[in-house]
């Protein structure tokens, strides 16, 4: 016999169980409405099948472009235009979803200022505000070893020619070539790969005067290549010449592919204590690192490829690998025996920190099957380093130091490579004028300005004046 609700209900209360098992019944039932609920909604946009979504955002300003490449789930159905007034370029990516916050954080990068992005129809259009007038190019890129789909975009100077499709690589902006500074030579040149630390959103150390690390290393990797170019059967490759971000890897990758011969990476160190001061030298350690300095030190430029986007926590299998060719001993000895040469060139110029070169594991070090040494010019931290650093006469000398330094190297290792030539230096006595010192030089005094780089004509005695 069935009964009704109210006879079911009245039994239940009679029987002391009603309020449990109403509670468990209208549980049941709103589960089930919810079910019929959600069943009947259309997907939803970030869950829509089909839909590409924007996995990540990752932008690299170099010398020639800024790029902007997206990480997709899938192949991208895209179009891509520029508007002005105000200047923008814009990228509506068809049934695609992306989250605004891979996005927000995303600013000053080239002539880019922010990004946004919003629903649009039934995709999603990403905005870039711009600062400037661009030539706006995209391409995708099907999955490979390196990564899954990708829509590539790059913003360029509208006089200049944008990079082309064939030579694009998903690699940060700036070239995959290192740039070659040589004069011609006949004979077969000993490479050294300049590599000036840090660059673009990653500044390196900053001093107590706000000094920037990657500033004051690449002022002296230029002074440093010019000077190697002023030797006849030495060539520079300068592996970064412009304030733009280079991976540790992608470093290596470019010394390797220009065939240095010897690679050397300038940084400016930091520490906590004001007080220290001094330049080190550094080898790839075969095993721990030789003092809790370089241990600090290393820990710390490691991290740089974290300011690209790219952590170094997934490469132990890649590692390991590289490690094969630097477990040879003659690699790590090589770098020992120019790194000796190399202090001792900074010791005649001023402080040292330590007794001798150390060893720490640089990552920067780690994919080269060539001699290599990491230089820290000084101690941005120190205010008095710091205040040196940013002197160009002071650069003219670290340059010069390890000018001679790798000079007396390549005579030690490569007997038969003659070397000739060099830059003359001339020391500032009281009473000389600038244009007195171009006339004995037979140079010209503009000649005199642009190598020591002078505003004006004022010079001080007992500084060292580069005579080209």
């Amino acid at each position: 016999m069935a009964l009704s609700c109210y006879e079911y209900r009245h039994f239940l209360k009679s029987a002391s169980a009603y309020g449990v098992l109403t509670g468990i019944m209208c549980i049941r039932a709103w589960i089930v409405l919810i079910a019929i609920a959600v069943a009947m909604l259309p997907a939803v946009a970030g869950a829509a099948p089909g839909a590409t979504r924007v996995e990540e955002v990752r932008t690299w300003d170099g010398p020639s472009h800024t790029r902007v490449v997206f990480d997709l789930s899938g192949a991208p159905d895209h179009q891509l235009f520029t508007l002005t007034d105000p200047h923008r370029a814009v990228i509506d990516l068809r049934d695609g979803r992306i989250h605004a916050s891979q996005v927000d954080g995303i600013r000053d990068e080239g002539p880019i200022r922010r990004v946004r992005s919003g629903r649009r129809d039934e995709g999603v259009r990403i905005v870039l505000d711009l600062d400037r007038a661009v030539a706006a190019q995209s391409f995708t890129m099907a999955p490979n070893d390196t990564g899954g789909h990708r829509l590539v975009v790059d913003l360029s100077d509208p006089q200049s020619d944008p990079p082309a499709d064939a030579d694009a690589r998903d690699t940060p902006a700036g070239g995959a070539d290192a740039v070659r500074r040589a004069r011609d030579q006949a004979a077969e040149p000993f490479v050294v790969a300049i590599d000036a630390g840090h660059g673009g959103k990653d500044p390196g150390a900053i001093g107590a005067a706000g000094t920037y690390e990657k500033s004051i290393v690449l002022a002296v990797a230029r002074k440093f290549a010019d000077r190697i170019n002023a030797i006849q059967g030495l060539e520079s490759v300068l592996i970064r010449d412009g304030d733009y971000y280079i991976g540790l890897r992608e470093r290596t990758r470019k010394a390797r592919a220009a065939g240095a011969d010897l690679f050397v990476s300038v940084h400016a160190d930091a520490f906590h204590d004001q007080r220290v001061r001094g330049s080190s030298v550094f080898v790839l350690s075969r095993n721990g690192a030789s003092s809790e300095m370089a241990r600090m030190l290393a820990r710390r430029e490691n991290q740089a490829d974290r300011i690209g986007g790219v952590s170094l926590s997934d490469k132990d299998e890649q590692v390991a690998s590289v490690l094969v060719d630097l477990s040879r001993a003659h690699t790590v000895e090589e770098s020992l025996d120019v790194a000796d040469v190399l202090f001792n060139e900074l010791g005649a110029l001023g402080d040292v920190h330590g007794s001798g070169v150390e060893q720490a594991g640089f990552a920067v070090l780690k994919s080269l099957d060539m001699p290599s040494v990491l230089v820290e010019l000084a101690f941005i931290s120190n205010p008095e380093e710091e205040r040196r650093l940013k002197s160009s006469s002071y650069q003219h000398q670290l340059a010069r130091g390890l000018t001679e330094g790798v000079r007396a190297y390549v005579e030690q290792t490569r007997p038969a490579l003659a070397l000739e030539g060099g830059d003359e230096e001339y020391r500032v006595r009281p009473g000389d004028t600038l244009s007195a010192i171009a006339q004995r030089h037979a140079v010209s005094v503009g000649e005199l300005r642009r190598a020591n780089e002078l505003a004006g004509s004022t010079i001080v005695a007992g500084h060292t004046l580069r005579i080209p």
